[in-house]
Order: structure tokens, then sequence, then C-alpha cells
């Protein structure tokens, strides 16, 4: 674990960038910014991801020339010289890129610094919705720098879900599925953040995740007291060469263990009684 001064150091690294990013996506947000299709079923990337991207690799990569570099958009999964670094920095310039193409608010700036497959410094910031989440390996998590903790919701039955609706289906869950109230935000990165907040009591993604968008509100939620694993229990661990995690799963402890049964086949009995709210 590095010092708490170098953590320190590093977290108000990325709020400074953090800001910066946001005043570009601003500029172009509702603002017709050119569009590309990545291909390969890897969605859509406008201007505005590309120049908040220039922006932050230019930022964190001069202050810290000694750390790696994994964003979404440079080439991640071919340029592996991060691969050869003890800490590296992983970023996601615009998390919720389709939310950012509609006028949709709910996009967000990730950051990451990860040393030895860990989080250890991490923001995910909104810039249109003026919030801030931070959180330091060891230092707790915060919103717009008030200390944030998780849920402490343990039934599922109780229990406000951010979910897409593919991940209720019942293949998924063959321990059953449980009693739960289903939401949804466009950027997984919030999500996750989300539970840090302790606005909803628990977050699943069934599909792999890719590094980018979850190592920084991985910690942010972790740091707040929620347990954070891959959909079947194992720890997350960032800046391997595939950049990618087996889902996620974040929960308060008695909830994250009601739900892991449901996912992995061990007694879960609640008949399936999914309540929707929100979008896909």
């Amino acid at each position: 674990m590095p010092a708490r001064d170098t953590i320190e150091a590093d977290l108000r690294l990325l709020l400074d960038a953090a800001i910066g990013a946001g005043e570009i996506a601003a500029r172009f947000f509702k603002a017709d910014a050119q569009i590309w299709d990545k291909g390969g079923g890897q969605g859509p990337v406008t201007e505005a991801d590309l120049q908040v991207n220039a922006h932050l690799e230019q930022v964190l990569c001069a202050a810290r020339p000694d750390y790696g570099w994994m964003s979404e958009e440079s080439a991640p999964l071919t340029d592996l010289a991060r691969l050869d670094k003890n800490i590296t920095f992983i970023v996601d310039p615009i998390d919720g890129t389709r939310a950012f193409i509609e006028g949709q608010p709910g996009f967000a700036h990730a950051m990451a610094v990860v040393q030895h497959g860990e989080p250890v410094a991490a923001v995910v910031y909104l810039p249109m919705l003026d919030l801030t989440y931070a959180a330091g390996l060891g230092l707790g998590a915060t919103l717009n720098g008030v200390p944030i903790r998780a849920s402490s919701v343990k039934e599922p039955d109780e229990a406000q879900v951010l979910v897409a609706r593919p991940a209720l289906e019942a293949q998924h869950w063959p321990g059953g599925m449980p009693l739960l109230k289903r939401h949804f935000r466009p950027s997984l990165a919030w999500r996750l953040a989300l539970i840090g907040e302790g606005r909803f009591d628990a977050m699943l993604t069934i599909r792999d995740a890719w590094d980018w968008d979850i190592a920084a509100a991985a910690l942010i939620a972790s740091e707040a007291g929620a347990i954070v694993t891959d959909r079947l229990g194992a720890p997350l661990r960032f800046n391997r060469e595939n950049a990618r995690n087996r889902g996620v799963l974040a929960a308060g402890a008695p909830l994250h263990g009601r739900l892991l049964q449901g996912l992995t086949g061990t007694a879960m009995t609640t008949s399936p009684d999914i309540r929707s709210t929100g979008e896909v």
C-alpha cells in the first residue's frame, strides 16, 4: 500500500484533471459533437471523448511520467506497455457516451490510480450534475467533499438495485431470482459510485466489465463500506492484459451475500418479483 501522502497527492491530481475534463465535455454537450462508430460492437465515440482523453493523458502523464496509462480511447488492448508499470492510470474519458450523445447529463469522467492491480486513488466526476465522487485507499470515500457510506439494507425484497434488464433473465440466477426493485443509470461508473453514496442498495452487471468503466468507482464503493466483487464473488483485479472482469456485484455485506447466492446457484429460494424503475 502506498504512503498516505502519496495517495492524497494522486487524489488531488485526479480532482484537478477532472475539472478540466468537465469543462471540455460541457463545451460539446448538446452542441452536435462529431460522432464515429468504433466498429466491432464497441459503440460510438465522439470528438468530446477524444479531446477529454487527450487532456487527461497530457495532464496526468506529465505529472506522473513513471506511471502507466490505460484509457478506453488509447488502444488499451494493444498498447501493453502499462503491464510493465507498478502504478497505472486507468481512465474512461466519458463513461456513458450514448447518454452524452442523447443530451442526458448522467455521463461521467472516471479516473483511477491502480497499483499492483488494486485501485488506490479514484475520482468519478459528473460535470453536468455537479457530482464529484472521490476515494483514497484507507481514506474513505466522499461526495462533493462530504463522507459517504453504503447502504445497510440486508434483504433483497427491500433493496433498490441498479441493474440492466437482461441481467434479470432466469438463466443468470441458478440459485433463484431474488425479490428486488430495479433501477438504471447510463454510466456504469456512476452506478457503482451510487452504491458508495447509499442512494441505492446494490448494483449488478452480468456482462464482462472493462477496467476503465469500473476501476475508479469500485474503490469509491468499497471505501464507503460496500463489498465489490465480480458477478461470481471473486475480487476485482485491474491492469491485466485483457482489461476486464467477469461483471460486477456491489452491495453491503449481508445483501451482497444474498444476491451472490442467487447468482452462483446456492440456497436462494425466493420467487421472482421484479419491480422495475427506469429504462433498460
